[in-house]
């Protein structure tokens, strides 16, 4: 049964602080970095989200946001999951230094970048900014000089991405799923051999400054430069890529912001009168492909494919849950899904809604990135889903239950599931004063 409740929350307190935070974390006047000790450059999702919070009282700066991180974007489409605007950030690996998109031919031209991709939300992030402001001139123009720019990069999806032409596009690093060190990959990752001088020598920094209990393992980080090393060979050309990887995965998480983007390219075409171009086709085969190839039925949810080894890797986990967001489950298959929400909020050992990965799997952890703790901009894509298909207590207990997280423990990057650990705790983990935390909560508070 839903069941609408809300704590009590000090709204404003949150949304001073949370202004506060994507002010902070504003370099240079024009882009967010995710959290400046952690991060210090522009992230592709995480600044789709940084606008859609910054429209909540700073619309200029919400554009100056998209157009920051569009300067990355290369020559046939692709847009990359850092873009590095400063040089001398020292402290982050892999940096500018090691990526080299200054030799990779389509690149962008004006600022270096990373070689691979992340889930692409700008679509929806677009159409939310026109839907609060739907009269501004400011708005409208930015739009249609904005459009032709999300097409390209779905275009580069679908052509670069897209080897047998089902509608779902691959990724080839975690890194790309927006899911680092998921579960999903585990047994995947455990195929590929590193033999001495596969990978090079490298010092990471994450795990300096932020808990290396919460962090991902080495051994996650030799898989991820192995990758990296394959996809700078083939100057991260994604047809070359999908021949040798042994990573090539169609996710879910993915292929749900594709859909829902490229619906909300659909809608700002008919809105404003724009040149959608094939989307509309684009968009009814990946609905259909991601409906009957991803959907496993004895979990009850959908799960990533494996392209190389033909298969689907049988876990219950976050990305699921995103379909809703694209209108893609029947409503019985919604119900599933919401079903296990509802179950998960009411067990009798407690868990916040949602963890990032089944607490009954072995492998669960609930602190350690993204083998189990809760994260914001997940929590987002969920109550969007539920609301869609009329879900409203189960959205509520969705939101309610992470602004109270946020409430008691600060603006973290993710925070542990369990409600009697988090209950006990002074603040949560990964990243403090975190962007897209602080995006989060001024939407759930403004909506």
């Amino acid at each position: 049964m839903d069941i609408q409740f809300r704590p009590t929350i000090k709204d404003e307190a949150l949304i001073k602080e949370a202004q506060r935070i994507l002010n902070h974390n504003t370099w240079e006047g024009r882009y967010t970095v995710p959290s400046s000790k952690l991060y210090p450059y522009q992230w592709n999702w995480d600044s789709g989200f940084v606008a859609m919070g910054f429209a909540h009282f700073d619309i200029p700066r919400a554009i100056k946001e998209l157009e920051s991180l569009f300067e990355g974007q290369w020559e046939n489409g692709m847009l990359p999951h850092i873009v590095f605007h400063s040089k001398k950030r020292e402290g982050y690996f892999p940096g500018p230094s090691y990526w080299q998109s200054s030799k990779v031919p389509e690149a962008s031209k004006l600022v270096e970048t990373s070689g691979i991709t992340q889930p692409p939300v700008h679509g929806f992030i677009m159409e939310r900014l026109f839907n609060q402001y739907p009269n501004s001139k400011e708005v409208k123009a930015f739009i249609k000089a904005f459009y032709p720019k999300v097409l390209k990069l779905h275009k580069y999806y679908y052509e670069h991405r897209d080897p047998n032409k089902e509608g779902l596009a691959f990724i080839f690093h975690p890194w790309a799923s927006g899911r680092d060190n998921s579960p999903l990959w585990d047994d995947l990752v455990k195929t590929i051999p590193i033999k001495p001088g596969d990978i090079p020598k490298y010092k990471r920094y994450d795990n300096l400054k932020a808990d290396p209990s919460e962090r991902p393992s080495d051994k996650d980080y030799d898989i991820y430069v192995y990758l990296m090393e394959l996809g700078r060979r083939h100057n991260y050309d994604g047809n070359a890529i999908a021949k040798e990887s042994p990573f090539v995965i169609q996710d879910t998480l993915f292929n749900a912001m594709l859909i829902r983007s490229n619906e909300a390219l659909i809608n700002l075409a008919d809105e404003l009168d724009l040149d959608a171009g094939p989307i509309e086709d684009w968009n009814e085969q990946s609905k259909k492909t991601f409906e009957e190839k991803l959907w496993v039925e004895e979990l009850g949810m959908y799960t990533p494919y494996d392209l190389r080894n033909e298969k689907h890797i049988r876990m219950k986990e976050i990305g699921a849950f995103t379909a809703l967001y694209a209108d893609i489950p029947s409503s019985s298959r919604a119900r599933k899904l919401r079903n296990y929400i509802e179950e998960m909020a009411d067990r009798e050992d407690g868990f916040r809604v949602m963890p990032s990965f089944d607490p009954d799997h072995w492998i669960f952890n609930p602190k350690k990135y993204w083998k189990g703790p809760v994260w914001p901009q997940m929590n987002w894509l969920l109550y969007q889903g539920l609301n869609r298909y009329g879900f409203h207590g189960t959205a509520n207990r969705v939101k309610y239950d992470f602004l109270d997280l946020v409430n008691k423990l600060g603006f973290h990057e993710y925070y542990d599931p369990r409600r009697a650990v988090a209950d006990q705790q002074t603040h949560g983990y990964g990243g403090a004063d975190f962007s897209w935390t602080a995006a989060v909560v001024l939407d759930f508070i403004n909506d």
